[in-house]
C-alpha cells in the first residue's frame, strides 16, 4: 500500500482508504456485522489506515463497528461527519445556518461521535452537507474554533453536496478547513475544473468518494439488476437509468478495452491519477472486496494516452433528485 499527504494535516493517509456507508446497515441491504468486522481487520491487513464514517450511518452503528475492531489504535486514522440538524441531503440553498449546524448541536454531535468511537479525539470531523452562504458567518468560524481549541477534533474538513464542487470554495478560503471530501469518478470528473488545482495549490487534503458511481463504474449494473425498496440504490438506478448506465459503460469498455472485470480497479486507478487526490474511499463490505480494492495502490497511475480517452467519458447527471 502506498501513502499520500492528507493536505497540510501532515497526515499520512492509504491512498486507498475504507468508505464505511454501507457497513452501517441503513440505506445498503446485506450488510452483516461479523462480516463488516472482518471486512475492517482484512483492510488493516492489507495496509488501509483511513477510515471513513459519519454518526448519519445507521445511527452511529457505523462509528460502532470502527470502535469494535479497532479500539483505541493509535495506527488507525479515523474520519467522521455531523450530520445536518434537519436531517436534509444535500443543503438547500437559502437554509439558515442554524437550521442545519447550531454550535451546541455540532458540539453534541461530536461528543455522540466520540462515545461511539470510544475515542476522546476524532482526526478529521467533517460537515456532512454544506453551501458556500454560510462560510462568512461567525457562528460557524466560532463552532470550528471551539472544535478545534477543545482537543476533541484535530482537523475539520468538509463533504461537499452531491455534484456541486465548487460549493466549498469560500469555505476553503477563511483557511478554516483542512481536508474536503467529494465525489469524483470516470463519469463526475467536475472537480478537475476548479477544485482540485485549487487544492492542489493550497494544499488541501482530498477525499475522493463514490468511486464507482454508486455501483454503476463495476459493471455489474446491467438493465435487468434490482433492488429491494429499502436499498437507496433502487431509487438511485429507477426508471430507465441502468440501461443508460449500461450503455455508457459499454462505449468506457469499447474505448478503453478494459475487461469488466476489470473495470472496478480501473476506477479506482482515475481517481489516483490526479495528484490532488489524497485518498479514494470505496465502500468495501467482505475481505474480497477489500484485497480487490486494495491491490489498486500497486498498479499506479494510469498512463496519459489512457486517461485523455477516459476524459471524454464524463457524464454529467443527478441521480441523486
Amino acid at each position: 500500500m502506498k501513502y499520500r499527504q492528507l493536505g497540510r494535516t501532515g497526515l499520512k493517509v492509504s491512498e486507498i482508504g475504507y468508505g464505511s456507508w454501507g457497513i452501517g446497515q441503513s440505506e445498503w441491504m446485506g450488510a452483516e456485522d461479523e462480516l463488516s468486522v472482518r471486512a475492517l481487520k482484512a483492510a488493516q491487513d492489507q495496509g488501509i489506515n483511513f477510515f471513513d464514517t459519519a454518526l448519519a450511518y445507521g445511527m452511529g452503528h457505523s462509528e460502532q463497528l470502527i470502535a469494535r475492531t479497532f479500539g483505541n489504535s493509535p495506527d488507525v486514522i479515523i474520519a467522521s461527519k455531523v450530520p445536518p440538524k434537519n436531517m436534509i441531503w444535500p443543503a438547500k440553498p437559502g437554509t439558515p445556518l442554524g437550521q442545519v449546524f447550531p454550535k451546541t448541536y455540532v458540539l453534541t454531535s461530536l461528543d455522540r461521535t466520540l462515545k461511539n468511537l470510544q475515542r476522546e479525539r476524532v482526526d478529521l470531523y467533517q460537515f456532512h452537507v454544506w453551501t458556500d452562504e454560510w462560510a462568512k458567518s461567525d457562528e460557524w468560524k466560532k463552532t470550528v474554533q471551539e472544535m478545534k481549541s477543545s482537543g476533541k477534533v484535530r482537523f475539520l474538513g468538509i463533504s461537499i453536496n452531491d455534484h456541486q464542487p465548487n460549493n466549498s470554495l469560500k469555505a476553503l478560503d477563511t483557511d478554516l478547513i483542512d481536508t474536503v471530501q467529494v465525489i469524483y469518478n470516470i463519469f463526475d470528473q467536475s472537480p478537475d475544473d476548479e477544485l482540485l488545482p485549487y487544492c492542489r495549490m493550497n494544499n488541501i487534503g482530498v477525499i475522493a468518494r463514490v468511486p464507482f458511481d454508486e455501483g454503476s463504474l463495476t459493471g455489474k449494473i446491467r438493465p435487468s439488476t434490482e433492488f429491494p425498496p429499502g436499498d437507496f440504490r433502487h431509487q438511485y438506478f429507477s426508471g430507465d437509468r441502468k440501461q443508460q448506465v449500461w450503455d455508457h459503460i459499454q462505449r468506457l469498455t469499447k474505448d478503453t478495452r478494459i475487461p469488466l472485470e476489470q473495470l472496478p480497479q480501473f476506477a479506482l486507478r482515475f481517481c489516483l491519477s490526479n495528484p490532488a487526490v489524497s485518498t479514494v474511499i470505496p465502500g468495501m463490505r467482505s475481505p474480497a472486496h477489500v484485497a480487490s480494492n486494495a491491490s489498486v495502490s500497486e498498479m499506479g497511475p494510469l498512463p496519459g494516452d489512457l486517461l485523455r480517452k477516459v476524459q471524454s467519458h464524463r457524464w454529467l447527471r443527478n441521480y441523486y433528485d
